[in-house]
């Protein structure tokens, strides 16, 4: 006996899905991986749920219709599958989410993953709902910051969709790209992939209410930041710096790429990284490393609020390292300072939103 596809889809399409009255080709329930070796024949049904009351019946019916129309000596190995729910448009990913929060800074080494992982553990510390993305593609620190370089989310079927759900740690959820690549490996992506990764971490996951989603972007100006504006509508941003003055130039491009008209993110304001070293032994004394309140003076001269001045102690190194935010640490100095940041974050977030429209997400046609 000689099978060819049309033999085995005219079967197939005398059997009638109840729900409608079309055949299941009609209907489209039939997926196009239909294959054929010798007398095996195998194939996929898709249907809308998994709960779905007719899916064994129809199974059953399929087979019959072969052995019926085709051959009873035909073996049949039928495979089932959820329809994937299509994601949701841009600026309409997250419904269940609040305020989102851009941590960002014109260069590397300024500490900007630490004042994001920080920010985060405060809010939640302060009883608001948070998520936390780790928006650094080719660098991701989070999960090692929340100690979870081990954890490997998994997917869950959620309203017809499957969802990446989020690890949650210290009352935070969050996603890195970390968490699916090797630590020991090179991301090696053109900025394509990294955008359409991104894209998955964000409308791919079941984030659900959230007060605060905070995103760990990567420092400078790209792709990613690009495909973020594109893809959400940002509440605001929190530029991170050092007191240098190179920090200060790259964080005056950092300003101006969310103030651009087509961007039309407002800045939150600025936080001071490693504002002054203090030695464990002599914890009165300030010695300015980097310069003294460059940021201070750069907010003065843009307009925005001062968000916080970091202080350089060595427990802010270890507790990230370790995997446990500064923040957490109520005897902590530093704690005591990023806990002050998030509240003043708070604050600006709550004024912003009483004084100006809603961010829109960028119109790439525009």
């Amino acid at each position: 006996m000689d099978l060819y596809p049309k033999l085995i889809t005219d079967a197939l399409a005398t059997v009638r899905y109840p729900g409608t009255g079309k055949n299941i080709v009609e209907a489209g329930m039939v997926e196009d991986d239909l294959r054929i070796a010798g007398l095996h024949v195998s194939f996929s049904l898709v249907f809308d749920k998994p709960t779905d009351p007719f899916l064994r019946s129809i199974v059953k019916a399929a087979e019959a219709a072969i052995h019926a129309y085709v051959g009873k000596e035909v073996e049949v190995e039928i495979r089932t599958r959820t329809r994937q729910a299509p994601r949701p448009e841009a600026g309409q990913l997250l419904p269940g989410v609040k305020n989102i929060i851009a941590v960002s800074s014109g260069k590397g080494g300024v500490g900007k993953s630490t004042v994001a992982a920080n920010l985060a553990v405060s809010l939640a510390r302060m009883g608001y709902r948070v998520g936390l993305l780790d928006a650094d593609i080719f660098g991701p620190s989070m999960p090692k910051m929340f100690g979870e370089e081990d954890a490997r989310p998994y997917a869950e079927n959620i309203g017809g969709r499957d969802l990446i759900v989020p690890v949650e740690k210290y009352g935070v959820k969050m996603l890195s790209i970390g968490f699916f690549v090797s630590p020991d490996q090179a991301t090696l992506w053109r900025g394509g992939m990294a955008s359409n990764a991104l894209k998955q971490l964000i409308g791919d996951a079941a984030w659900g209410e959230l007060d605060y989603f905070v995103l760990d972007t990567p420092p400078g100006t790209s792709d990613i930041h690009l495909t973020l504006v594109q893809t959400l509508a940002i509440t605001g941003a929190v530029i991170v710096s050092t007191p240098q003055e190179v920090a200060l130039a790259d964080a005056r491009k950092g300003i101006d790429m969310y103030r651009n008209e087509k961007v039309g993110v407002p800045i939150l304001g600025l936080v001071e990284n490693m504002a002054w070293f203090t030695p464990a032994e002599l914890p009165e004394n300030r010695y300015y490393l980097f310069g003294r309140e460059g940021v201070k003076r750069l907010a003065e001269e843009m307009g925005v609020p001062l968000l916080g001045q970091i202080p350089v102690v060595e427990s802010v190194c270890g507790s990230g390292d370790g995997g446990t935010p500064v923040a957490l640490d109520d005897a902590s100095p530093v704690g005591l300072a990023f806990r002050q940041m998030a509240a003043r974050v708070v604050t600006q977030t709550d004024r912003r939103n009483m004084e100006m429209a809603p961010t829109q997400v960028v119109d790439v046609k525009k």
